[in-house]
């Protein structure tokens, strides 16, 4: 079962494991609706297990980045890399302080393959992520610098983006211990390699679009 780091909503832990505890916000703010809907999830496929002796694995993913990845729904490793590959403004939401962490596609595609048909992760649930941590507003100016962009930075605030009552996350960072002690799996890949892949793959797009 596919579940997501939004399990474990407000909380800023250095490391997240997967026992840690769930911190939310008020249930009118819709977006922790996204987090009470994978916990659920979460919880009915562990009942099985229990009750059922089901055998069930569940991921959770933590910011999975990659080529083909579209930037409309907010992905903003996608939508930083095309904005710079155009030498449009790159946007930031917030002040730019918010840290996260990205692995590549590629990585967590290893991952999954270990996981799903390893033994010893029946009834887990696993983080699966890169431990790098990175705030956006280096993230924006690694990638502008990485594409040789002539983008400049701008920022809107939360309330002009998204409306009164939005809450971020100030962290996300992966515990990934469980899962190199079950099945010997960590990332490969770093940032540099996400932003170089993203790239080609819009290029080609851009190119595909706009011949001349």
């Amino acid at each position: 079962m596919t579940s997501s780091s939004e399990v474990y909503g407000k909380n800023v832990s250095n490391s997240l494991k997967e026992s840690d505890d769930r911190i939310l916000g008020s249930p009118t703010t819709l977006r922790w609706s996204y987090s009470e809907a994978k916990a659920i999830d979460e919880s009915i496929a562990y009942a099985y297990y229990v009750e059922k002796q089901l055998e069930t694995r569940i991921v959770r993913f933590f910011n999975t980045v990659g080529p083909r990845q579209l930037g409309a729904y907010g992905m903003v490793v996608p939508r930083f890399v095309k904005s710079a590959l155009t030498d449009s403004p790159i946007t930031i939401y917030g002040d730019g302080n918010q840290t996260r962490c990205f692995a590549h596609v590629y990585d967590v595609i290893d991952a999954m393959v270990s996981i799903a048909f390893a033994e010893n992760t029946i009834g887990k649930v696993v983080n699966i992520g890169n431990n790098f941590e990175i705030s956006i507003n280096r993230l924006a100016q690694k990638i502008i610098d990485d594409t040789q962009s002539r983008s400049k930075i701008v920022y809107v605030s939360y309330q002009e983006a998204y409306g009164d009552g939005f809450e971020d996350m100030e962290r996300r960072v992966p515990n990934i211990d469980l899962i190199q002690h079950l099945v010997g799996w960590k990332p490969q890949r770093d940032l540099s390699e996400i932003i170089s892949d993203i790239s080609a793959e819009i290029k080609e797009s851009l190119e595909r679009s706009d011949p001349a």
